[in-house]
C-alpha cells in the first residue's frame, strides 16, 4: 500500500476503522460531513481502548448510519493506512494522524434500514455511487492519497480528480542551521 507512512520514534497515529460499504447494485455508500458541505467520505471514526478493528467497525456503522451488523457482511479487510494530519493541525493533537483498518462490507436491506439521524449527528445527507464516480476533490487534501489508495486496493477503480501526489509537507517555522 502506498499510503503506508512509516511511523518515526515517538510519533502516535490515531488507531481508527473505515468502511467501504457496498449494496446489492455494486454502489458504493458516502456521506456528506455535517460539518462541512460538499465534502463527502466513507464511515469512519475512532478505535475505543480495548476495543479490536471489527469491534470498532460494527460501533461506528451504528453510531454514525445506524446500521446493525445483521444488514451487512465484512467481505475483506486491509489496513493499516495512514494518514498524517497537516502540521498546522498538530500542535493541537496528541497523535501526528490516523491509521486506519478499511473494511470492505457487503449491505443487504431495504436503504430505510440506513439512517444519520442518530443522537450524535455526524453526517447530513447520504447516498449511493459508483464506486468510479468518487472525486478525491471532495475531501481535504491530506486525506487524499489513502482514499485513492483504498479504492484502487478494494475496488480496483482510478478515482476522479487524481492529481500526482503533493509535495512533502514543511514545517513552517524557518530553522536556524549550525
Amino acid at each position: 500500500m502506498s499510503s503506508e507512512i512509516p511511523e518515526q520514534p515517538r510519533e502516535r497515529f490515531r488507531p481508527c476503522v473505515a468502511c467501504l460499504l457496498i449494496n446489492e447494485e455494486g454502489k458504493l455508500l458516502i456521506c456528506e460531513r455535517d460539518d462541512f458541505a460538499d465534502s463527502w467520505q466513507f464511515p469512519q471514526g475512532g478505535r475505543d481502548f480495548g476495543e479490536t478493528p471489527r469491534e470498532a467497525l460494527q460501533r461506528e456503522l451504528w453510531e454514525e448510519i445506524s446500521l446493525l451488523p445483521g444488514a451487512y457482511e465484512i467481505v475483506e479487510e486491509r489496513g493499516p493506512y495512514r494518514y498524517r494530519f497537516p502540521v498546522r493541525h498538530r500542535r493541537r493533537r496528541k497523535y501526528v494522524g490516523q491509521q486506519q483498518t478499511y473494511f470492505l462490507c457487503r449491505f443487504h436491506g431495504p436503504d430505510s434500514l440506513i439512517s444519520i439521524e442518530t443522537k450524535h449527528p455526524e453526517f447530513r445527507s447520504w447516498k449511493w455511487i459508483e464506486p468510479a464516480a468518487f472525486d478525491l476533490r471532495w475531501l481535504p487534501e491530506f486525506k487524499r492519497g489513502v482514499y485513492r489508495d483504498v479504492l484502487r486496493d478494494f475496488l480496483g477503480v482510478i478515482a476522479i480528480g487524481d492529481d500526482p501526489p503533493p509535495p512533502p509537507e514543511r514545517d513552517p517555522k524557518p530553522r536556524k542551521i549550525g
